[in-house]
């Protein structure tokens, strides 16, 4: 046999043994009768190498199994891995359904007249408080309804209604102000409330604005008056009033040579002769050039125009910065907005609008939530506060995103806990908003002090420029 072909064969009977190796441990190494015998209660893996394979020697009725066989009973097969998907998210937040809500409009009149509808969209009748908030400053003429005007907390004034609501019932209540300055806009949010006034229903808000006179077209100053123009204009006039003496001495300069050479006697009294004149060599003549001080006064009067200009679009420029904006560009997204109490202002993903802000007094806030003695002069402030999600997707958002801001610039995040219990006990940071809904709920802030906060910022997310409402 050649050398090659023994040397071939060789080599297929040794992969032949190592694929025979391999397959060896997949092999069942126990009878299927015995391995579907009970467990013993006793039975105790002990590692032997003497065991004699189950095949040979069966094992007598009443004896332990073998090391391997009580090995393969008692640690089965585990189970293969599910297949990879992504997490469940969590469920979007579902507000509990309005059992009251609550319209606002304005009325075309000289004085801030405001139309209130209060409706019962439950099967059973309801007691509630209504209050509206009146702008700082401001004061009733008529309240309907039966009504009263009490002070609230600052300048500002608010007035209540207790009512009791029949099943699917509507109710209208209205109110009128006393005449303001033509062109002040006035927002009066309102918010139907349980009948211990604890928790919201519903709220709403209107801005009234009077029809004030057509005011007269500003048009811009005309060309002439503007300072730019006229910096250009003496410019020029300048520069051709220096190219009109230049060229007008020019001139007269040759009149005067041709003149002299024209007159120049002779030795007979300037009579002419027969002969003509020697040839004279004529003088050589330099180009004449404007003169320093035109030169210098054109340049002098060019920079102050380009100067006067310059200062003049950077001044109007600079005028209309806003300083109260918020950055736009880099981590934030959107534009930060200011408003004051009942004005609905967006951000990236959330329409925010504080409608009432009321503090307790001091010294009457509770134990914080990780224990220890209250602040003594601490007390919370309630914001009832509407939230819109406005895009498309849900929406997560944090209590600690959400301040208020105490004179001097300190803040304080949302009370978790005094929150959740004015929401009946329901975590409203806990699940995100569905696309599209609205609610209407309370927030907390613990405060120390007797100064209110000045300032409420709320935000959807940690890159939102967010809002600012202007407390009065």
């Amino acid at each position: 046999m050649p050398a090659s072909t023994r040397h071939h064969r060789a080599l297929a009977v040794f992969v032949h043994c190592l694929g025979i190796l391999a397959a060896v441990p997949a092999l069942p190494t126990a009878a299927p009768e015995a391995a579907a015998a009970p467990r013993p209660p006793a039975a105790t893996p002990q590692p032997t190498a003497a065991a004699p394979p189950p095949a040979a020697i069966p094992p007598p009725a009443g004896t332990r199994p073998p090391v391997a066989m009580v090995a393969r009973v008692t640690e089965p097969t585990p189970p293969s891995a599910p297949p990879a998907m992504a997490p469940p998210t969590r469920a979007p937040a579902s507000a509990p359904p309005q059992q009251v809500t609550v319209a606002v409009a304005t009325e075309s009149s000289p004085a801030p007249r405001y139309r209130i509808q209060v409706r019962n969209v439950s099967n059973s009748p309801l007691e509630t408080t209504v209050r509206q908030e009146l702008p700082p400053g401001s004061t009733t003429t008529a309240i309907s309804g039966g009504g009263r005007s009490t002070p609230a907390s600052g300048s500002t004034t608010e007035v209540t209604w207790r009512l009791r609501l029949p099943a699917h019932s509507t109710t209208t209540l209205g109110t009128a102000l006393a005449a303001t300055a033509p062109g002040r806009p006035l927002t009066a949010p309102t918010c139907a409330f349980t009948s211990d006034g604890s928790r919201p229903y519903d709220c709403a808000t209107a801005t009234w604005q009077a029809a004030a006179a057509p005011a007269a077209e500003v048009s811009e100053a005309p060309p002439w008056r503007r300072y730019p123009v006229l910096l250009a204009g003496l410019a020029v006039l300048l520069l051709i009033s220096a190219a009109v003496v230049w060229v007008w001495r020019r001139r007269r300069g040759r009149r005067v040579t041709a003149a002299a050479l024209s007159t120049g006697g002779g030795a007979e009294g300037g009579r002419g002769t027969v002969y003509p004149r020697p040839a004279a060599p004529s003088p050589v003549r330099r180009r004449r050039t404007p003169p320093v001080w035109m030169l210098v006064g054109a340049a002098v009067v060019v920079l102050a125009g380009v100067v006067g200009t310059a200062g003049w679009t950077a001044t109007r420029q600079v005028s209309a910065i806003d300083t109260q904006k918020q950055p736009t560009s880099g981590a934030w997204m959107g534009t930060g907005v200011t408003g004051s109490l009942g004005v609905p202002l967006r951000e990236s993903a959330f329409e925010f609008t504080v409608y009432r802000m009321i503090c307790g007094a001091p010294g009457t806030a509770g134990k914080p939530d990780g224990g220890g003695a209250a602040p003594a002069n601490g007390r919370r402030c309630e914001a009832t506060v509407g939230v819109r999600n406005v895009t498309g997707d849900h929406q997560p958002w944090h209590s600690e995103l959400q301040r208020a801001y105490l004179p001097g610039g300190r803040w304080v995040s949302t009370d978790e806990a005094a929150t959740r219990t004015a929401n009946l006990g329901r975590d409203v940071f806990a699940d995100p908003m569905a696309s599209g809904t609205r609610m209407v709920l309370p927030l907390v802030f613990t405060v120390d002090g007797r100064d209110p906060p000045q300032q409420l910022e709320l935000r959807s997310g940690v890159f939102s420029a967010g809002v600012r409402v202007q407390m009065p």
